[in-house]
Order: structure tokens, then sequence, then C-alpha cells
């Protein structure tokens, strides 16, 4: 038992490729207890669901309170209404399973499901560095960009209350081909991997290059004084730049928070990103968006999890 515990309690999970995560958060969104497993999604969605609802039950257990509810985020595409997994390339066979359906039933608790991007948007915007901001937009920067824009307190739902794939708008139409069928997107410019490819691919002849080289490790290369990964990490700040610029033209939001893996060197990129920021948003008050880090850290994903059930239940009722 937690002392002083409030009485709601929200079991939280987090589904990613590599990792499920799952927790019980606090009507305060803290996290009282956690448990992870990986994903190994090849043994199945219903192997997957007995495993979350096994740690579920324990963290109940562990916070000596019933779950409330239930908030799940999930990567990659899903139905937040229908509660079901589209069809994502590292969940193989997942697609279509109803896992707000199969834990409402188990747990005898309203669920509810929002891509995970959506999810870690309102834990920013409701408790790191989106507090009281709006618009608000957080923006993920890893294997793939993503992200969710906040507008009082709510999540932006386009047409057929669809989820905006920002990390899919053109910046660059002569880029690199993306598995979105669109050449020069934004993720294929300045995701990780992208970052990646480029260095790979102007490396002086003759010169040795991992395979499996990494946006951090490039991070590090710079750093240390690498010009090449230093052009690297230029190159990185002028496409995220630019990419934010066509968002604070869009929205004026008065934030934009930054998350994700690329992110956790984000010092090396804000010159670049503000600078280009400014060079393309002449038409709009750009000086008055926040361009920050994101405050939450790896806590964001159970965290928005729960407020996704908040969020569904009692914000979107009100």
């Amino acid at each position: 038992m937690v002392g002083g515990l409030s009485k709601v309690v929200i079991g939280a999970v987090d589904v990613g490729g590599t990792k499920i995560a799952v927790g019980a958060v606090d009507e305060n969104g803290h996290i009282v207890s956690r448990f992870e497993s990986p994903t190994d999604a090849k043994r199945g969605f219903g192997d997957a669901l007995q495993r979350i609802e096994e740690m579920l039950r324990r963290c109940a257990h562990l916070v000596g309170a019933p779950l409330t509810g239930i908030g799940v985020g999930s990567t990659g595409p899903v139905d937040p209404f229908a509660g079901t997994i589209g069809n994502v390339d590292f969940l193989p066979g997942w697609e279509g399973e109803d896992i707000v359906g199969e834990l409402q039933k188990r747990f005898q608790v309203q669920a509810a499901m929002e891509n995970d991007a959506d999810a870690a948007a309102l834990a920013e915007a409701r408790q790191g560095s989106g507090k009281g901001k709006s618009p608000f937009i957080y923006v993920t920067v890893g294997t793939g960009i993503g992200g969710g824009i906040i507008i009082d307190g709510r999540i932006y739902r386009g047409v057929d209350r669809s989820h905006p794939e920002i990390g899919h708008h053109v910046v660059d139409p002569s880029g690199p081909l993306c598995f979105c069928g669109s050449r020069g997107c934004w993720e294929s410019l300045a995701a990780g991997p992208a970052m990646a490819s480029w260095m790979r691919g102007n490396m002086p002849a003759g010169q040795p290059c991992p395979e499996d080289l990494t946006a951090g490790q490039i991070c590090k290369l710079a750093r240390e004084g690498d010009p090449l990964a230093r052009h690297a990490v230029e190159r990185e700040g002028h496409y995220l730049g630019l990419g934010l610029a066509n968002l604070i033209t869009l929205f004026t939001p008065a934030k934009i928070a930054l998350g994700g893996g690329v992110m956790r060197s984000i010092d090396l990129f804000l010159d670049a990103i503000r600078a280009t920021i400014a060079q393309n948003c002449g038409l709009v008050p750009f000086q008055k968006t926040d361009v920050e880090a994101a405050s939450l850290g790896t806590d964001a994903a159970l965290i928005g999890a729960a407020q996704v059930w908040w969020h569904r239940f009692r914000s979107e009722r009100t």
C-alpha cells in the first residue's frame, strides 16, 4: 500500500515495437508502480495481452487499490474509438486486434487508446513542458517523426477523427523516397535513420563506417569535433527547423516541445532550428512560439497512457 495514494488509480499501458511498459498512475499523474516486458510481437497478440493483464494486476496489488480505468498508448496507426491496432510493421499479425475491448472485459472498467504520440502530447500538455500553453505541439524525433497537437486541452483530430501524420508532410520533393510513398517527407530527411544514412553516404572514400551507425553516435562524434559529424548535425538542425517552421506557420502554437531519442542531444540542434524558423516564418509571430525540450522524458509514455483515460472519459465529456 502506498501511503496517501488517492482512490483514483489508472492502469497505463505503453505498447512499443521493442517493449511493453505497464504502470499504475494516480490522479495527480504520479507513476506509483511499473513493470516492463519485451514486446516479442511474433509470439502473438494473445500472448502479449496475457502479459499486460498480469503486469496490470501486479501494479494494482502493489498500490493496494483496484484500477479505476485503463489507458493505452500504442505505436503506429490505431483506431482510437474502435480500440483496435492498425497495420504496424513491427507488430505482425496484430492488425485489427481489439486491445481496448479485451482489457475492459478482463478488468470490468472503462478503457481507451490513442496513438502513442498523442498520448505523450497529452502528458506534456497537462503535466510537462506544455502546461498552460495552447495551442501546444509535441514532436518526437527518433526512428521516425511523430507528434500530437493539443488545443484548449484536447487532442486535435482531423476528418473522420484521424491523427495528423506530421512526420510525413513534404519538406523537399527531390528528397529520398519514404515508405509512405512521398519523396522528401520530414521523416525521411530528419529522423534518426535519415541522419545516419546521410553520414554513411558522405564518408570519404576508404574510410570505414559501421552499418549500424546511429544518430546518438553521430552526436557523440560531433561533440568530439569530427567535421563530418558536425556537418550531419548542422544538416539535421536545418531540416528539423524546416518542419517546425511549417508547423508554426500552420498552427502558430504557443509552444512546441521536442522529445524522442534524437532530442536527447537537443543542444546540438537548437541554434540551427531557431535560425531556420526565423528565415521561414515571416508572416506569423514566430518569436512568440517557444521551442524547447520536452520535460517528462521516459515517463511521458506511461503518464500519457493514463492521461488518455482522463481525456476520453472526463475531459471530452465536459
